[in-house]
């Protein structure tokens, strides 16, 4: 993995850059993951053997638990941060490349929801061509900030 990797959240308003080694990437099943990332895992890749700057604002951080803070954009909500006592992780997808960021582990496994092993085996297609589905796709223009500083 590079040593200097950047990132951030889906508009732009909040930019970061990890210098360093990642440490293990994971998801985590957990239902407070679940609710965190609105989604049926939380990808999350550990940044506590590096260091990680906030190059463009900061993110806006809820306090999940006792113990545990996320950190998220204020703007656009994208997840962020898994902050504990033990380091912070950071969002797998947030980064502008998270093509070599694969999980190791899986956590969390209590919560992992009975169909999520079976995605594998759905069909797939790639955007366009569920044109007839939805045909506003091929007049889509994206507002997402781009993968880069």
């Amino acid at each position: 993995m590079p040593a200097t990797r950047t990132g951030g959240c889906q508009c732009g308003a909040v930019r970061f850059r990890v210098e360093g080694e990642l440490g293990h990437a994971s998801i985590c099943h957990c239902r407070m993951c679940q609710k965190a990332y609105g989604n049926v895992f939380a990808p999350l890749v550990s940044a506590r053997e590096a260091t990680l700057i906030w190059t463009k604002a900061a993110p806006k951080r809820f306090q999940s638990s006792n113990l545990v803070q996320r950190g998220f954009c204020p703007d656009c909500g994208t997840p962020l941060t898994y902050e504990a006592p033990d380091g912070v992780a950071v969002s797998i997808a947030a980064f502008d490349d998270p093509s070599d960021i694969a999980p190791v582990i899986q956590f969390g496994t209590e919560g992992k929801l009975p169909w999520v092993d079976g995605l594998r085996t759905l069909p797939e297609r790639t955007t366009l061509e569920d044109i007839d589905a939805a045909p506003f796709l091929d007049k889509l223009i994206s507002y997402q900030h781009p993968d880069r500083d």
